[in-house]
């Protein structure tokens, strides 16, 4: 859900500010090389570009449907088990090793947290109070918090009057969203603070890694694998101590947990690094921009959750103000 940096020499590997990185995430935080090799493809970029646009969209209907037979950690912990083995099947695959270095590993821990098992897990407490619809519009924040952390942390991200203006209307959308004027009436204020503290989680890691994990030497899938291994140790840690064994398995539940963790987090980042690759971050990051009407679609015709004119509205503002963040100045010719 959260996508992969394109900006950050992250867990896939390239070099673009955290603020342009595109906020569901998924799992990942290394962006792939400045000038990769861009290999053929057997299915065109357009189409690959819409299934993880729909795997994203539909991952908020699966947290929901998942929570309704598992506690949230359960159903975070089920998500990186699950993702952790599709890329550990894809890096026996390529014969990838995990990376080496007591340093590297404890970066990895910090990202892992930020990135993976701290968003996952709020966005899936989030979901036991408020729809699904309204977690993926709030994962869409993730690059409004992004621009405003960059500028803090990260020197070279200048801001500019066309980014503040995209940051200022993505937060009107916000408000907008919740009903700000109506004294946020009939909102989960609880639940409503987790899904946005989830989407403020991962430029938080994005920028960690930016700052401790470029240039490591080691591949975007080696990296990105130990990191979900990682989250996945966490979360194992973290889950018995507040979670019961259950009683009984629900199967629906249990089936989308496997495909949030296989599809939503390791298929997903898969191909987010293909279409990096071929296409560059600027295009595939545009991923960020359908994930929020996918989820409102399928949380409306699916799950039947209601629908307030507010949500839409406030959705396309808080889009387009994060479109405007991520113009980036023009340098004048020399």
């Amino acid at each position: 859900m959260s996508t992969v940096p394109a900006s950050t020499a992250q867990s896939p590997g390239q070099s673009p500010a955290p603020s342009s990185a595109p906020s569901s995430t998924p799992a990942a935080a290394l962006a792939p090389p400045a000038a990769p090799v861009r290999p053929r493809a057997r299915l065109g970029w357009r189409l690959r570009f819409g299934a993880l646009s729909l795997i994203w969209g539909f991952s908020f209907l699966l947290i929901k449907v998942g929570t309704e037979g598992y506690a949230p950690f359960q159903v975070t912990l089920g998500r990186l088990v699950f993702g952790t083995a599709v890329l550990a099947a894809a890096m026996a695959v390529k014969r990838e090793r995990l990376p080496r270095g007591a340093q590297t590993w404890t970066h990895l821990t910090v990202a892992a947290f930020f990135l993976n098992a701290l968003p996952f897990s709020l966005f899936a407490y989030s979901e036991l109070t408020i729809p699904s619809t309204l977690a993926g519009i709030c994962n869409a924040t993730s690059p409004l918090w992004g621009m405003a952390l960059s500028m803090v942390a990260l020197s070279e991200d200048r801001p500019t009057r066309v980014r503040f203006a995209g940051l200022g209307l993505g937060f009107l959308g916000v408000l907008t969203v919740l009903g700000a004027w109506q004294g946020f009436h009939g909102l989960d204020a609880t639940g409503t603070a987790m899904a946005l503290l989830a989407s403020l989680s991962y430029p938080v890691g994005w920028i960690y890694v930016r700052r401790t994990l470029a240039g490591t030497g080691n591949s975007h899938l080696s990296m990105t694998g130990a990191q979900l291994l990682v989250a996945t140790v966490q979360l194992a840690v973290v889950t018995p101590l507040f979670t019961s064994f259950p009683a009984h398995f629900s199967f629906g539940p249990l089936l989308a947990i496997a495909a949030l963790g296989a599809l939503g987090t390791g298929l997903a980042v898969l191909i987010q690094y293909g279409l990096v690759a071929e296409v560059g971050p600027t295009t595939a990051q545009m991923v960020t921009y359908f994930i929020p009407v996918i989820a409102t679609a399928a949380g409306v015709a699916i799950l039947g959750e209601s629908l307030h004119w507010t949500t839409p509205v406030g959705a396309v503002i808080v889009l387009a103000g994060a479109a405007l963040t991520q113009i980036k100045p023009r340098r004048n010719a020399t």
